[in-house]
């Protein structure tokens, strides 16, 4: 195997593969890259046990230049180390033999001899599709991710919270992440119905780890299988596992009614209740109290080390009737965060039951935060 490529071009594909690239691998050929070189273009591919990443770079003008075709694994800290400290605008790496690879600049006055992976020791990683495809923009989905997977677990104790339960019907998507603390539910309609019915639960943190290498600006295939998912896009793809489990069912934890509805502006909402977060801490579970007087929205907040604090705002509301209410302010304004709106509504059941946060414009996004007792 021999080529030149760019500098650049090799680094930031190294950058997206590299994620699945881990250091605590029980199989030592993981913490390597596959280099698959063939007249077409160079293939980098990156698996563990848990997501597998490959980028195919397709030749184009003079991006690279192929002497010898070949299959060599690289250790992945080595030459993502390598390539990133190099200034030069080429990279040439050449295979020795089977088990040696010379990484050079042109002028030879920067060059490294590293030992690689056997080839023949490296997993048949296996990145099958499927004819019945999902089609998703990948604008839909950067949103899905930015909009429910904050709300996901880190507990996993309870595995299936640790993922965003997928759900398709024709032409309907419906993702939902919960700690049981609190919701976040989006619906989308999908451009092209799909025959079949999936719910699936994708690993939350794979999932953010595919939406921080995309491009955002074509299409991604959903390839969905029994325990695993491929997500396509272009010439990208990313293999997750599935978690198996059930679900619990989001939809009976949405209140249906409610006893008094506010509206505001978020991006004000957010201040009051971060200005008064302030003197809560993580140990107290970031305790603030809301509450309404008329037309006029209070956040309070006490530390019986620091003191107390009190915002105010302005809101309209759908009745005459008051509420006080206390959550935390964390999880609220990581809801609120999600929602890309001006103005927020927010619905009050009772000091016990679910807030319910929406933007004033339908866009098929809910949130749910939790009240806690203060008594």
């Amino acid at each position: 195997m021999k080529l030149k490529i760019k500098r650049e071009l090799l680094l930031e594909n190294l950058n997206k593969v590299s994620k699945a690239i881990s250091t605590k691998n029980l199989i030592p050929t993981l913490a390597g890259i596959k280099f698959d070189l063939t007249k077409e273009g160079l293939t980098l591919t990156a698996s563990n046990n848990d997501i597998t990443i490959q980028k195919f770079i397709k030749i184009e003008e003079d991006n690279m230049s192929v002497e010898k075709e070949g299959i060599i694994i690289i250790q992945g800290k080595e030459i993502l180390d390598i390539v990133r400290i190099i200034k030069e605008e080429e990279i040439n790496i050449e295979v020795i033999d089977e088990l040696k690879v010379l990484i050079y600049t042109d002028d030879e006055k920067i060059k490294y001899d590293l030992n690689v992976i056997n080839k023949n020791e490296y997993p048949n990683v296996n990145l099958e599709k499927s004819d019945n495809y999902v089609v998703i923009s990948s604008e839909q989905l950067l949103n899905i991710v930015k909009e429910t997977a904050f709300a996901t677990s880190t507990d996993e104790s309870r595995p299936v919270l640790t993922g965003i339960n997928f759900k398709i019907n024709g032409d309907i998507l419906e993702c939902s992440a919960t700690d049981s603390y609190r919701l976040a539910k989006k619906e989308i309609r999908l451009t092209k119905p799909v025959e079949e019915i999936y719910n699936i639960i994708i690993p939350g943190k794979n999932i953010i780890e595919f939406s921080r290498i995309i491009d955002g600006e074509e299409e991604i295939k959903l390839h969905i299988f029994n325990n695993k998912i491929l997500l396509e896009e272009n010439d990208l793809l990313f293999q997750s596992r599935l978690i198996s489990g059930n679900y619990p069912n989001t939809s009976k934890l949405i209140p249906e009614d409610s006893i008094l509805k506010i509206t505001g502006n978020l991006s004000q909402l957010y201040n009051v209740i971060e200005q008064a977060s302030i003197l809560t801490t993580d140990k107290e579970k970031n305790i603030v109290s809301l509450s309404t007087n008329g037309n006029l929205l209070i956040v309070k907040s006490v530390s019986n080390e620091k003191g107390k604090a009190e915002m105010k705002m302005n809101i309209e509301k759908n009745n005459n009737e008051d509420i006080t209410i206390a959550f935390s302010a964390k999880y609220m304004m990581e809801a609120l965060n999600a929602l890309n709106t001006e103005n927020i509504e927010m619905s009050f059941v009772g000091e016990v039951k679910p807030i319910t946060l929406k933007n004033t414009e339908e866009d098929g996004l809910i949130q749910l935060v939790v009240p806690i007792r203060t008594y």
